[in-house]
């Protein structure tokens, strides 16, 4: 994934600074297994709230407090909030009883619009004093009805949780509709992937891995096999594997036979990289929606964590035209489908570049255009090496622009494979960078995750000048652990 340095202004989107990622191209075999029956994905959402499409023609068991009247019509909850509120909960409705659990995951979605322009607060929080929230998101309203989706992860564990929507804290009167209100939760009685598996999969057939065994006589392998090869890290999948369906199958299939979480990468895109370093990809926009439905299928019900096309979006400038731009966003936006239709237990990302590279505003247009709304949320940093601190600033602001501009936020992960050091501005192979910690959930991002290889080489540059992206470099690995 690599910006060929005669990169082109084109009038698609702003080009920013361009600080681009490095994938490898590992290719190691697995055991035979086969792909799983699929399952629908409502099948494994519970949801926790009644009546929320009030398709009864009742509000029950809704609530509203005295400044606020509410009755169903036409099919949504109409709520006429009255003036002169000080306080945006002087003016709430909401859902009380609801169970929530400590560490897992929900989604809170739901219709809305309102006869003038506003701005509301949704919250998932206690229903008795001191009301203590796991969720608190503002959004805005006017006369257009839009669809809001906020995922949240809980931070307490309670049998007196509630939904509110608090429309006060203004002068003027205002009728706000809502409809298709829904709390969610993945996996049943699980948390989506993370809660089916104990524990991230450590690939036994990574190119470090593969390289110890070969070597066990070289005095780095002992090093390599305790800092990198023994470690939960990502497989990458492309067009190297000459049968994706059957791949793809005995990787997950591994991994649940170990109860673990594998973590894959679909890197396939028709102009990968631009055709820098890592270029390649599938052969025609027909072959690439083949390819990543096979993907999807050879995955199933099984639990997984996808990471969609490292630098696909964020590489949109360095196509010729618009043409190609709309097509590449498509097939990126086909891909969360297959994902979110084909592997219901799976959680998907769609990369989004890194700190330093796009506009967090633009990132937000193009992750939207893209398809993130399907899927869980997006990558960060994938290949490169900016501080997850610095990264995580950027997730958020990324999401606020989302918010913002479309009335959701996402998840996101942070490739902290070779972030030890922080950057130093180069991109491909450079010196002095260390290993990052190492996979698991939480620490400032969904989770975070190896998803470069360490030790696999960006390319033919820097301090591996001979060596193919992908390509194992015991020498990058040992520099990698020391930090040198």
């Amino acid at each position: 994934m690599r910006i060929p340095r005669s990169v082109r202004r084109l009038s698609f989107v702003p080009l920013f600074a361009l600080a681009a990622c490095g994938p490898a191209e590992p290719v190691t075999p697995d055991a035979p297994a086969d792909a799983p029956a699929l399952t629908a994905r409502e099948a494994a959402l519970t949801e926790l709230l009644t009546n929320g499409t009030f398709s009864s023609g009742t509000v029950a068991p809704w609530w509203n407090n005295a400044s606020t009247q509410s009755y169903v019509e036409g099919g949504a909850w109409r709520v006429d909030v009255a003036a002169n509120t000080a306080n945006p909960w002087d003016a709430i409705v909401g859902q009380s009883g609801l169970t929530l659990t400590a560490g897992k995951t929900y989604t809170l979605a739901f219709t809305a619009t309102a006869t003038a322009a506003i701005t509301a607060r949704a919250t998932v929080q206690q229903e008795v004093s001191p009301y203590t929230a796991t969720l608190t998101q503002s959004f805005t309203l006017d006369g257009t009805s839009r669809r809001f989706s906020f995922p949240f992860t809980s931070s307490f564990t309670s049998a007196q949780g509630q939904v509110t929507f608090q429309l006060g804290g203004r002068t003027n009167a205002v009728t706000v509709r809502l409809d298709d209100i829904s709390l969610t939760t993945e996996g049943g009685t699980g948390s989506g992937p993370v809660a089916m598996t104990s524990g991230f999969y450590v690939d036994p057939n990574s190119n470090p891995a593969v390289w110890v065994r070969n070597n066990s006589g070289d005095g780095r392998a002992s090093r390599i096999q305790a800092s990198i090869a023994s470690k939960p890290m990502a497989r990458w999948f492309g067009n190297w594997n000459s049968n994706i369906s059957q791949d793809v199958s005995n990787f997950v299939a591994a991994a649940d036979a170990a109860d673990k979480l594998p973590v894959l990468v679909a890197y396939n895109i028709p102009g990968r990289d631009c055709g820098s370093h890592s270029g390649g990809g599938a052969g025609s926009a027909d072959a690439y929606r083949a390819w990543i439905s096979a993907f999807a299928t050879a995955i199933g019900n099984r639990p997984a964590v996808v990471i969609v096309e490292p630098d696909a979006v964020a590489q949109l400038d360095c196509l010729p035209n618009d043409t190609e731009r709309a097509t590449r966003l498509s097939l990126i936006r086909y891909a969360s489908e297959q994902l979110r239709d084909r592997a219901p237990n799976t959680w998907t990302y769609l990369d989004g570049g890194n700190a330093s590279w796009i506009t967090a505003d633009t990132m937000a247009q193009r992750l939207e255009s893209a398809g993130v709304r399907n899927v869980r949320g997006f990558s960060l940093n994938v290949s490169n090496f900016y501080p997850t601190a610095q990264t995580s600033t950027y997730g958020n602001t990324v999401n606020a622009a989302l918010n913002s501009r479309y009335g959701y936020t996402r998840q996101y992960v942070i490739d902290t494979s070779r972030n030890g050091n922080g950057s130093n501005g180069e991109w491909c192979n450079p010196a002095g960078r260390k290993l990052g910690v190492t996979s698991q959930t939480g620490g400032g991002a969904e989770m975070l995750l190896w998803v470069k290889t360490p030790g696999d080489s960006d390319g033919q540059c820097g301090i591996a000048p001979g060596t193919p992206a992908g390509q194992f470099s015991p020498d990058l690995a040992n520099r990698l652990i020391d930090g040198t």
